[in-house]
């Protein structure tokens, strides 16, 4: 099996694509990743999604066969509480997501009820619009650390061999207090740049210590009050070993860049 690439994919704002005039907004990235199965050097054989939206005290991988669906906004119109993503999990997967990160001593629990969120329908729905894809879920962990989110993703590495592909969903900026304010465009863009300068980097050790700080970036906590939908690319660059990290477009929504990564594309 050719190994897979991993990739961070910043989703948007809620259930986008199924709004008309948000489709709109958002049609560079409905664009992008609807492409991105043509990146891959094979069809997957699974997904495993670290998103933004499901944290827990520990690391957990989500073991539903038919995984439920997750309305995590407010204020949307009502039909967006009724989509439907009817993509499979793969229960054996999650188990071996388990074994591997408890290999590596990190501890790992289990959710049967954990369901799909936004930041995993909007972008793999996208992707693969049949629903045929399995996929299955691991959470971040509350603590926040940035270093234990990539050793969580080096622990996993190996499934990019086994036809598994990686992908962190979260946002290059999430500052909820910030979207369509004219300053908020210059901070996602000091930030985003600083990001692409970590995840290119040539040194697999530097970009991660570069990742590990990433509070340190210009306007880091304008863009992250919390770093929710940050550590998804922690995961997804631990996976990605020594492989070198580009971006794969950025679209710009409410004031905002909003960056797309590869890792081994």
């Amino acid at each position: 099996m050719t190994r897979l690439p991993t990739f961070f994919l910043s989703h948007g704002g809620g259930p986008w694509p199924f709004m008309e005039d948000r489709r709109v907004q958002y049609a560079k990235t409905a664009e992008a990743f609807g492409r991105l199965p043509q990146l891959l050097p094979a069809k997957p054989k699974a997904v495993l999604v670290i998103t933004g939206h499901w944290e827990a005290e520990a690391f957990t991988v989500s073991t539903s066969a038919h995984p439920p669906m997750v309305y995590d906004y407010y204020g949307f119109p009502e039909h967006t509480y009724h989509i439907k993503y009817p993509a499979p999990g793969k229960p054996e997967l999650a188990a071996e997501v388990k074994a591997l990160l408890t290999r590596a001593g990190l501890d790992c629990r289990e959710d049967a009820n954990q369901g799909f969120d936004h930041g995993t329908f909007v972008p793999l729905g996208l992707m693969y619009p049949n629903a045929d894809m399995p996929i299955v879920l691991l959470s971040l962990k509350s603590s926040y650390d940035p270093g234990e989110h990539i050793k969580a993703g080096q622990a996993i590495a190996s499934l990019r061999d086994e036809g598994i592909l990686i992908i962190g969903s979260g946002l290059t900026y999430h500052n909820m207090r910030g979207f369509g304010r004219a300053e908020s465009k210059p901070v996602s863009y000091d930030f985003e740049a600083y990001l692409n300068e970590a995840i290119s980097h040539k040194d697999a050790a530097r970009r991660n210590a570069m990742l590990v700080d990433w509070q340190n970036a210009p306007s880091a906590r304008l863009a992250h009050p919390r770093e929710d939908h940050l550590l998804p690319l922690m995961v997804a660059t631990g996976a990605a070993g020594s492989d070198i990290g580009h971006r794969v477009f950025v679209d710009e929504v409410a004031n905002v860049a909003m960056a797309s990564y590869v890792f081994g594309g």
